[in-house]
């Protein structure tokens, strides 16, 4: 029994290990996942799991090289066809045989990133990118996935940004690899000045190129649209900033700055399909509250009677109504509570989970009435003001004389 559990382990943990080593699995891909996904895997996973982000990890300084080895597999077509019939052993012999070579994993973060594989350490960094996306109200209430495509520069992919055709590049003969040179000048009789300068042959990079890359022309950088999704919470703040790290432009000199996106709210417009055609589209946001304007008739106001149903973000209905008899004045604010904006990363139990829809009434008289309607509103009018009106002249103490032709102030 034990001789029969030993060779039943044996059995299985081969195949534990070669589960825990599925390169589809270690990028969180499908097997059938296009290069745009397995790049945006590779770059996600691999600053996740950069050493130099998590020091005296060494899980994740193993991880870091893992995810590497699998981009580097299921990035080249032949590789990858290998790989999916034969396995990693199969990888293995084609290298063996003088197939692709293994590309270091700092190296091919660089190709990514710049800064020559690392975070910090003291190399220069990239400039920062802000772009502003619009979104409609709709999407900061629901909450909704996004993709937008931004124009920046990147490390040819070609020559993995050396500039050379072939992968070579010669230590410049005029600064000898140094980038810089020093130049004497005569500002006097037997009065030199000497200043250091970049080198004017190589640019300041130390090295030159004979066989320039096609795809760049030696300037081992080229001009890309590069695609990102963009997840807008629920209750998210408009004007907020949401930070890509290192995905500004690239450059083999640098580390890439940050990407940052800049979330503003769309001006709202009658969309074409039926959930963009809500009053909801023209409510208007303050805050964690929303605000909308209700047109009412004069008899609606005066007399009361009426139902509205408000069509929210979401396409839920907001009653709004009052019974006969009840006067609205204008400018009257409603506050319905809880039909507002969420509460951004609310959490249960602190406090109210939606701020309050804030609903002013507009009333609109009518322009003229008819000789009839005129005469008979007149009448009530004169009744009514006979009965109980006041005279607010006298009220407020003005002055009661007439001046010129104006019965009024």
């Amino acid at each position: 029994m034990l001789l029969f559990s030993a060779l039943a382990l044996l059995c299985v943990l081969p195949l534990i290990a070669l589960a825990a080593e599925d390169y589809y699995k270690l990028l969180n891909l499908d097997r059938d996942a296009d290069d745009r996904q397995i790049k945006k895997a590779y770059r996600k996973l691999s600053k996740q799991w950069h050493p130099d982000k998590n020091p005296g990890n060494s899980e994740a300084e193993a991880k870091f090289k893992d995810i590497a080895e699998a981009y580097d597999v299921l990035s080249d077509q032949e590789l990858r066809q290998v790989y999916n019939q034969h396995g990693h052993e199969g990888v293995k012999q084609r290298r063996q045989g003088g197939g692709a070579a293994r590309h270091n994993p700092f190296d091919l973060f660089s190709q990514f990133f710049g800064g020559g594989g690392h975070f910090g350490q003291g190399q220069r960094r990239g400039p920062n990118m802000e772009v502003r996306i619009h979104v409609p109200l709709r999407n900061f209430y629901t909450g909704a996935d996004h993709e937008f495509k931004v124009e920046k520069q990147a490390i040819c992919d070609k020559c993995d940004g050396s500039g050379s055709e072939d992968g070579v590049r010669d230590t410049c003969h005029k600064c000898n690899g140094q980038g810089m040179v020093v130049q004497r000048h005569q500002l006097a009789p037997g009065i030199f000045q000497q200043a250091q300068m970049q080198c004017d042959v190589c640019g300041g990079k130390g090295s030159t190129v004979k066989n320039k890359c096609k795809r760049c022309g030696g300037s081992r950088v080229v001009r890309t649209e590069e695609q990102f999704d963009l997840a807008v919470e629920k209750g998210m703040p408009k004007g907020i900033r949401v930070t890509y790290e290192n995905e500004a432009d690239e450059s083999p000199d640098y580390a890439a700055g940050d990407l940052i996106v800049l979330l503003m709210e769309k001006d709202p417009e009658l969309g074409v399909a039926e959930h963009e055609r809500t009053d909801g589209t023209f409510f208007r946001r303050k805050d964690t509250h929303l605000h909308w304007r209700e047109v009412l008739s004069l008899r609606e106001a005066w007399m009361g009677d009426w139902t509205r149903n408000l069509t929210h973000l979401d396409g839920h209905v907001v009653h709004l109504f009052r019974p006969r008899g009840q006067v609205i004045q204008p400018g009257t604010v409603e506050v319905v509570k809880g039909e507002g904006m969420p509460i951004w990363r609310h959490e249960e139990g602190q406090g109210p989970a939606f701020g309050d829809l804030h609903v002013e009434y507009v009333v609109v008289l009518p322009d003229a009435m008819e000789g009839g309607m005129e005469k008979e509103f007149w009448q009530v009018w004169e009744k009514w003001r006979k009965k109980v009106g006041v005279d607010l002249g006298r009220e407020f103490g003005r002055p009661t004389e007439r001046v010129g032709r104006h019965d009024e102030l």
